[in-house]
């Protein structure tokens, strides 16, 4: 199973701004641009739920809790996945993972991707 990286986790104040970021931990690594690509994200003591994901068309879907507050993007250039976040509260505090799969259409089902990523801690404080 290829592996993924994430980056650009940290710690906020509530209102602040965090930009992740997600690539692949190979040189050698698969094309992303068409595939469908998603950050997911588990709190302590919940379930892990899907933030947003991309499609192989490049269409966006969010999160209820995230509309309007997080952007989700590819970088085709650099083979990336970046999620924008503004506007960042408490219960946003969580460790935000990435994923990819080899269908164009995405699925909600963390199970289903391909590649996965470690994680990266995002801490936002009130």
């Amino acid at each position: 199973q290829e592996e993924l990286v994430e980056s650009g986790g940290g710690s906020v104040q509530a209102g602040g701004s965090l930009t992740l970021s997600c690539g692949s931990a190979s040189q050698h690594s698969a094309k992303f641009t068409t595939m469908c690509m998603a950050w997911f994200r588990q709190a302590p003591g919940k379930e892990r739920e899907v933030v947003a994901h991309i499609n192989g068309y490049d269409t966006p879907t969010y999160a209820d809790s995230v509309k309007g507050r997080f952007t989700i993007s590819r970088d085709n250039a650099k083979n990336t996945l970046n999620l924008q976040m503004n506007s960042l509260k408490p219960e946003d505090t969580a460790m935000y993972y990435c994923a990819a799969h080899h269908y164009v259409i995405c699925m909600t089902d963390y199970d289903a991707y391909t590649w996965k990523g470690q994680g990266t801690q995002v801490t936002v404080s009130s």
